[in-house]
């Protein structure tokens, strides 16, 4: 990256309250952006966006709703941005089997009031549209999903993710393009790292048994998924989005940005792994019957390695070992805004 396209650059961040969020945020703040951010409040406690304290760190943090379009609009018209990162979901497929209609509202027509409240302002150059790896139709296939591979899903988290790609593609094609704005939708793996205390996912859920001393519980241990560390993914929508500047329509497409072939592993592996350095932890298969989610899962990254000259950094070892690094001292009261620099640092300099 660049770290002088990004000085004094205004970027507006939807979700910026969230794990993903958050981490990109507080990046393109030490790289010296004007960060604008837009979300609900934080939706656990602690919280990555409180305990790095990040607030203070940016230009400005907007509390509000994807689906209010007013809302959203003045506060993007109002931010002035040269670039728009879109992160604010449901992200949980759990969780959208509970309210399959507020995740779809969120995820789809929240999309679309982004990318309508951008073209309406006159500085966005470049939008990064964030969705997931779960937005292929999944078949089960041992070979790793290819962005011209078909959108799809079972579950309402990731059929709505499929239509969020879908509507993005459209907004490209009939206003987007014409306007000089260039848009390209990324999707990631399963992301890692300090600062997600999210329920339903496995590594705060191992965090937090780490912590209380209590079993852990494992719906689908033989699940497959392209595991990788949050500043992974990150490092690929940012320079994606300088390109989406510099070098415009050739880049606004879809994007994988996933681990290493070997780094996808089962949900067993990870929490073995997890269990050499911190023994104590206890786990066992929950066994009771769990709503559809992907057993296999793996993505292809090779066109963003050739076009981009993108590559993941970190192991997968290395990330578990960053993840409860973080965890551990947040544990201890230091500074998460300098460990979470001091971080990125780190990634930086591989």
């Amino acid at each position: 990256m660049d770290q002088r396209f990004w000085r004094d650059r205004s970027v507006f961040v939807t979700g910026h309250t969230g794990f993903k969020g958050g981490w990109i945020s507080l990046w393109l703040s030490w790289l010296g952006a004007k960060v604008h951010g837009y979300s609900l409040f934080p939706s656990a406690t602690p919280n990555f966006f409180s305990e790095t304290r990040l607030e203070n760190r940016m230009q400005r943090s907007t509390i509000g709703d994807i689906r209010d379009l007013a809302r959203l609009s003045s506060a993007l018209q109002a931010a002035k941005p040269s670039v728009v990162i879109h992160m604010a979901a449901q992200p949980l497929v759990r969780e959208s089997y509970n309210t399959p209609v507020e995740t779809f509202a969120t995820n789809v027509l929240g999309t679309v009031h982004v990318l309508e409240a951008a073209r309406q302002a006159e500085t966005v150059q470049a939008i990064v549209n964030v969705t997931t790896d779960k937005c292929y139709e999944n078949q089960e296939w041992l070979y790793s999903y290819r962005e011209n591979d078909r959108l799809g899903g079972h579950d309402p988290y990731s059929s709505s993710k499929a239509c969020a790609e879908i509507a993005a593609a459209a907004y490209r094609d009939s206003f987007l393009a014409t306007s000089g704005i260039q848009l390209a939708s990324v999707r990631a793996g399963n992301v890692i790292g300090g600062g997600d205390w999210a329920v339903d996912r496995l590594i705060p859920d191992f965090l937090r048994a780490m912590d209380t001393k209590e079993t852990l519980r494992i719906r689908s241990p033989n699940a497959v998924r392209p595991w990788q560390h949050v500043l992974e993914p990150l490092s690929g929508y940012l320079l994606l989005a300088e390109r989406l500047v510099a070098d415009g329509v050739a880049f606004a497409e879809a994007w994988n940005f996933g681990p290493g072939e070997f780094d996808a592993k089962p949900v067993s592996w990870i929490v073995e792994r997890l269990c050499q350095n911190i023994p104590h932890v206890r786990w066992e298969f929950e066994g009771t019957p769990q709503p559809q989610e992907a057993g296999l899962l793996k993505l292809d990254s090779a066109k963003a390695k050739t076009r981009l000259g993108w590559a993941p950094l970190w192991s997968l070892e290395t990330a578990l070992d960053k993840t409860v690094e973080w965890h551990q001292a947040w544990k201890e009261g230091q500074s998460m805004a300098e460990r979470t620099i001091l971080q990125i640092e780190e990634y930086q300099a591989v």
